[in-house]
Protein backbone atom coordinates (compact mmCIF):
# COMPACT_ATOMS: atom_id res chain seq x y z
CA UNK A 1 0.00 0.00 0.00
CA UNK A 2 2.58 2.49 0.50
CA UNK A 3 4.11 2.68 -3.51
CA UNK A 4 0.37 2.91 -4.64
CA UNK A 5 -0.11 6.11 -1.96
CA UNK A 6 3.33 7.30 -3.08
CA UNK A 7 2.68 7.23 -6.81
CA UNK A 8 -0.58 9.26 -6.48
CA UNK A 9 1.14 11.71 -4.09
CA UNK A 10 3.82 12.41 -6.75
CA UNK A 11 1.23 12.57 -9.95
CA UNK A 12 -0.83 15.34 -7.48
CA UNK A 13 2.20 17.27 -7.10
CA UNK A 14 3.16 16.77 -10.84
CA UNK A 15 0.03 17.75 -11.97
CA UNK A 16 -0.58 20.96 -9.74
CA UNK A 17 2.81 21.99 -10.03
CA UNK A 18 2.60 21.94 -14.15
CA UNK A 19 -0.79 24.03 -13.41
CA UNK A 20 1.05 26.46 -11.35
CA UNK A 21 4.04 26.67 -14.11
CA UNK A 22 1.84 27.25 -16.62
CA UNK A 23 -0.52 29.66 -14.94
CA UNK A 24 1.19 31.95 -12.42
CA UNK A 25 2.94 34.99 -14.30
CA UNK A 26 6.85 34.64 -15.71
CA UNK A 27 8.99 37.46 -16.60
CA UNK A 28 11.12 37.41 -19.09
CA UNK A 29 14.14 39.63 -20.28
CA UNK A 30 14.08 40.14 -24.71
CA UNK A 31 14.53 42.55 -27.10
CA UNK A 32 11.47 42.98 -28.97
CA UNK A 33 12.50 42.24 -32.81
CA UNK A 34 8.36 42.99 -34.04
CA UNK A 35 4.79 42.47 -34.28
CA UNK A 36 2.39 40.72 -36.42
CA UNK A 37 -1.10 39.93 -36.94
CA UNK A 38 -1.22 36.05 -37.77
CA UNK A 39 -4.74 33.94 -38.78
CA UNK A 40 -4.11 30.63 -36.44
CA UNK A 41 -5.74 27.51 -37.38
CA UNK A 42 -7.06 25.41 -34.36
CA UNK A 43 -6.34 22.09 -33.77
CA UNK A 44 -7.83 19.86 -31.03
CA UNK A 45 -4.52 19.98 -29.06
CA UNK A 46 -3.68 23.40 -29.58
CA UNK A 47 -6.79 24.95 -28.75
CA UNK A 48 -6.89 24.65 -25.32
CA UNK A 49 -3.79 27.55 -24.95
CA UNK A 50 -5.51 29.77 -26.82
CA UNK A 51 -8.08 32.22 -25.01
CA UNK A 52 -11.47 31.59 -25.89
CA UNK A 53 -12.91 32.88 -29.17
CA UNK A 54 -14.45 35.91 -29.22
CA UNK A 55 -15.22 38.67 -32.18
CA UNK A 56 -13.17 37.45 -35.34
CA UNK A 57 -13.64 34.04 -35.01
CA UNK A 58 -14.70 32.10 -38.16
CA UNK A 59 -16.72 29.01 -38.79
CA UNK A 60 -13.66 26.93 -39.30
CA UNK A 61 -12.39 27.79 -35.99
CA UNK A 62 -9.43 29.94 -37.05
CA UNK A 63 -9.05 33.71 -36.18
CA UNK A 64 -6.20 36.58 -36.31
CA UNK A 65 -3.65 36.22 -33.54
CA UNK A 66 -1.50 39.27 -32.59
CA UNK A 67 2.53 38.34 -31.69
CA UNK A 68 5.30 39.91 -30.69
CA UNK A 69 8.06 38.23 -31.36
CA UNK A 70 11.24 39.11 -29.44
CA UNK A 71 14.57 37.77 -28.85
CA UNK A 72 16.98 36.89 -25.77
CA UNK A 73 19.86 38.23 -24.63
CA UNK A 74 21.30 34.64 -25.18
CA UNK A 75 20.30 34.72 -29.15
CA UNK A 76 16.74 32.22 -28.53
CA UNK A 77 14.42 33.66 -30.07
CA UNK A 78 10.58 33.74 -28.47
CA UNK A 79 7.29 34.30 -29.53
CA UNK A 80 4.26 35.40 -27.28
CA UNK A 81 0.45 35.40 -28.16
CA UNK A 82 -1.03 38.72 -27.16
CA UNK A 83 -5.05 38.15 -26.36
CA UNK A 84 -7.32 39.49 -24.07
CA UNK A 85 -8.34 37.10 -21.05
CA UNK A 86 -10.78 38.88 -20.19
CA UNK A 87 -12.58 37.54 -16.73
CA UNK A 88 -11.82 33.90 -17.51
CA UNK A 89 -8.83 31.83 -16.23
CA UNK A 90 -6.67 32.33 -15.20
CA UNK A 91 -7.54 35.37 -13.72
CA UNK A 92 -5.51 38.43 -15.22
CA UNK A 93 -8.34 40.48 -16.00
CA UNK A 94 -6.67 41.61 -19.22
CA UNK A 95 -8.27 43.34 -22.04
CA UNK A 96 -5.97 46.08 -23.55
CA UNK A 97 -4.41 43.65 -26.02
CA UNK A 98 -4.17 46.34 -28.97
CA UNK A 99 -2.68 49.11 -26.76
CA UNK A 100 -0.10 46.37 -25.63
CA UNK A 101 0.19 45.93 -29.23
CA UNK A 102 0.94 49.38 -29.70
CA UNK A 103 3.00 49.49 -27.20
CA UNK A 104 5.50 46.14 -27.78
CA UNK A 105 5.72 47.86 -31.70
CA UNK A 106 6.78 51.21 -30.25
CA UNK A 107 9.74 49.20 -27.88
CA UNK A 108 10.54 47.21 -31.14
CA UNK A 109 14.58 47.67 -31.19
CA UNK A 110 17.49 46.26 -33.20
CA UNK A 111 20.67 44.40 -32.79
CA UNK A 112 22.70 47.30 -32.98
CA UNK A 113 20.51 49.46 -30.71
CA UNK A 114 18.92 47.12 -28.14
CA UNK A 115 16.04 48.15 -26.00
CA UNK A 116 15.38 45.57 -23.65
CA UNK A 117 11.87 45.02 -21.86
CA UNK A 118 10.96 42.52 -19.32
CA UNK A 119 7.93 40.76 -20.80
CA UNK A 120 5.26 39.30 -18.08
CA UNK A 121 3.24 36.19 -19.42
CA UNK A 122 2.05 33.53 -18.56
CA UNK A 123 1.85 29.79 -20.23
CA UNK A 124 4.46 27.81 -22.51
CA UNK A 125 5.74 27.76 -26.09
CA UNK A 126 5.70 24.70 -27.44
CA UNK A 127 6.41 23.82 -31.23
CA UNK A 128 3.73 20.57 -30.97
CA UNK A 129 1.38 21.31 -30.30
CA UNK A 130 1.62 24.89 -31.43
CA UNK A 131 1.66 27.14 -28.44
CA UNK A 132 2.59 30.25 -27.17
CA UNK A 133 2.68 32.09 -23.52
CA UNK A 134 0.07 35.19 -23.48
CA UNK A 135 2.23 38.44 -22.71
CA UNK A 136 -0.03 40.82 -20.52
CA UNK A 137 2.24 43.58 -19.55
CA UNK A 138 5.41 44.95 -20.94
CA UNK A 139 7.88 47.55 -19.22
CA UNK A 140 11.63 48.74 -20.30
CA UNK A 141 14.24 47.66 -17.99
CA UNK A 142 17.87 49.08 -18.03
CA UNK A 143 19.39 45.85 -19.76
CA UNK A 144 19.39 42.10 -19.99
CA UNK A 145 21.66 41.48 -16.95
CA UNK A 146 18.16 42.82 -14.68
CA UNK A 147 17.40 40.73 -12.08
CA UNK A 148 13.43 40.50 -10.91
CA UNK A 149 12.09 38.84 -7.84
CA UNK A 150 8.92 37.21 -7.84
CA UNK A 151 6.95 38.69 -5.48
CA UNK A 152 3.92 38.04 -6.47
CA UNK A 153 4.19 34.12 -7.21
CA UNK A 154 5.48 34.43 -3.50
CA UNK A 155 2.36 35.87 -2.06
CA UNK A 156 0.16 33.95 -4.28
CA UNK A 157 2.01 30.21 -3.47
CA UNK A 158 2.17 31.57 0.80
CA UNK A 159 -1.50 31.92 0.25
CA UNK A 160 -2.14 28.46 -1.50
CA UNK A 161 0.16 27.06 1.34
CA UNK A 162 -2.19 28.31 4.00
CA UNK A 163 -5.27 27.39 2.61
CA UNK A 164 -3.74 23.77 1.83
CA UNK A 165 -3.09 23.98 5.47
CA UNK A 166 -6.40 25.14 6.67
CA UNK A 167 -8.38 22.78 4.68
CA UNK A 168 -6.01 19.88 5.96
CA UNK A 169 -6.82 21.08 9.66
CA UNK A 170 -10.63 21.26 9.25
CA UNK A 171 -10.20 17.97 7.38
CA UNK A 172 -8.49 16.42 10.47
CA UNK A 173 -11.07 17.98 12.95
CA UNK A 174 -13.57 16.22 10.64
CA UNK A 175 -12.43 12.81 10.88
CA UNK A 176 -11.76 13.43 14.46
CA UNK A 177 -15.35 14.05 15.57
CA UNK A 178 -17.12 12.44 12.95
CA UNK A 179 -15.69 9.73 10.78
CA UNK A 180 -13.76 8.17 14.11
CA UNK A 181 -16.78 7.65 16.22
CA UNK A 182 -18.63 6.21 13.29
CA UNK A 183 -16.11 3.86 12.34
CA UNK A 184 -15.47 3.07 16.11
CA UNK A 185 -19.41 2.32 16.28
CA UNK A 186 -19.10 0.25 13.26
CA UNK A 187 -16.04 -2.14 14.25
CA UNK A 188 -18.26 -2.18 17.44
CA UNK A 189 -21.69 -3.57 15.80
CA UNK A 190 -19.18 -5.55 13.55
CA UNK A 191 -18.24 -7.47 16.01
CA UNK A 192 -21.57 -7.53 17.95
CA UNK A 193 -22.90 -9.95 14.64
CA UNK A 194 -20.13 -11.93 14.51
CA UNK A 195 -20.52 -12.84 17.91
CA UNK A 196 -24.25 -13.42 17.31
CA UNK A 197 -23.35 -15.52 14.30
CA UNK A 198 -20.71 -17.32 16.22
CA UNK A 199 -23.55 -18.03 18.69
CA UNK A 200 -21.72 -16.10 21.57
CA UNK A 201 -24.01 -13.60 23.29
Amino acid sequence: MRWPRIIFFLLVFLILGAFLHYTLPQRDIVRITGTEVVREDFTALNRWFFSNPEDGASATGSRDIRFINAVRANGDVMVYRNEDTGFGWPPYFKLDTADLQAEAANLTSTEADPQWVAVTHYGWRMHFPTAYPNAVAIREVAGPDVSLFPWLNLVILAFLVLAIWFIWRLWERFEDRVIDPIRDRTAVRMAKIRDWMAGRR
